[in-house]
């Protein structure tokens, strides 16, 4: 049998990536021309758009087995990163490959998702092969289907302080087309205090959850800004809410492999392969910082923010650092 020669090889492997290429760029060219940043409109009660209203009746009527686990987020506030821990805590040492061969979002599909070109939340959900389900929603508490409650799955809710929250949930929006155009900053930040967001108002959402986990004890309600800060002490804390045994090495290792510069570099983590993002725009992991709002508040919004927040959240328990 004949052997292609070293530049034959070459020439192989270029013609293939130009085809890659070319193919990507006409897909993805396909997928953006099929998605239309929508309107907002009001859906019982909550701000929402029918990327995620479209499939309602499955969402609402999904199967949920009791080992599933529920990752809950307002957006931006770190369900990505929560994602991939959770994935590598569970999947890590079962299938090494899985990591560098499966983007993220195959692999904790998006419950009530449903995009022009994608399968659906729930259809990737139902043929998901690995056990636990990992399960990612953004929707507020009054919304999550009631299989979730009848089998007492496991939650894990992250929040992020609401400046932080805002300033992330803003330039995601900039480079989403399955978002709401944006506008400029200063009207943008107006919509997230009136909780005029897709998902409806950060300060409903993460009260929601907040008040829900005082009675629930299969939620576990963990904050942006610690995971942050010690990164290694709250994967002990969601492994001992898991159940999961882990070895402080394993963790060690896992903890390298979650910290934001690595996840940024990561095209299985970083969204690099979603057709709907136009990480031209802003990457669609931008900073990850704690504070970073101080970079995009005006002392002038800064204070409006405060008098609403404050109005807000007085009569609330729950507490964000907005600095670490």
């Amino acid at each position: 049998m004949r052997q292609l020669s070293i530049e034959k090889v070459a020439e192989r492997r270029e013609e293939e990536d130009l085809f890659d290429k070319f193919f990507l760029n006409t897909f993805s060219t396909t997928v953006m021309a099929d998605v239309e940043r929508p309107e907002l409109f009001e859906f019982h009660g909550v701000s929402m758009t029918h990327y995620f209203t479209d499939n309602w009746e499955n969402v609402q009527n999904f199967k949920a087995l009791p080992d599933d686990i529920l990752i809950a987020t307002y957006p931006k506030a770190g369900t990505t990163w929560m994602s991939y821990i959770l994935d590598l805590l569970y999947f890590k040492q079962k299938d090494k490959e899985r990591e560098k061969s499966l983007p993220l979002y195959e692999r904790v599909p998006f419950l009530e998702l449903v995009i022009p070109n994608y399968c659906t939340g729930v259809e990737a959900l139902d043929t998901l092969p690995t056990r636990p389900r990992l399960i990612k929603t953004h929707l507020p508490i009054q919304f999550v289907p009631k299989s979730f409650w009848e089998q007492n799955c496991r939650m894990v809710y992250v929040a992020r302080n609401a400046k932080d929250n805002a300033v992330s949930y803003y330039h995601f929006d900039r480079m989403n087309m399955a978002q709401p155009e944006p506008k400029d900053w200063n009207s943008f930040l107006q919509r997230f205090m009136d909780g005029k967001m897709v998902f409806g108002s950060w300060f409903d959402h993460v009260t929601g959850w907040w008040k829900k986990k005082q009675t629930c004890s299969n939620i576990l309600y963990m904050f942006y800004e610690d995971m942050v800060e010690d990164t290694g002490r709250e994967m002990e804390r969601l492994c001992s809410f898991l159940g999961l045994s882990t070895t402080a090495e394993e963790r060690e290792s896992i903890r390298g492999g979650v910290q934001f510069d690595a996840m940024k570099a990561n095209p299985m983590a970083n969204y690099s392969t979603d057709l709907v993002m136009n990480q031209k725009i802003f990457p669609f992991m931008r900073k990850g910082k704690v504070g970073d709002w101080k970079n995009q508040f005006t002392v002038a919004q800064n204070e409006t923010f405060d008098e609403n927040y404050e109005n807000k959240m007085r009569n609330n328990t729950l507490k964000f650092r907005t600095h670490i």
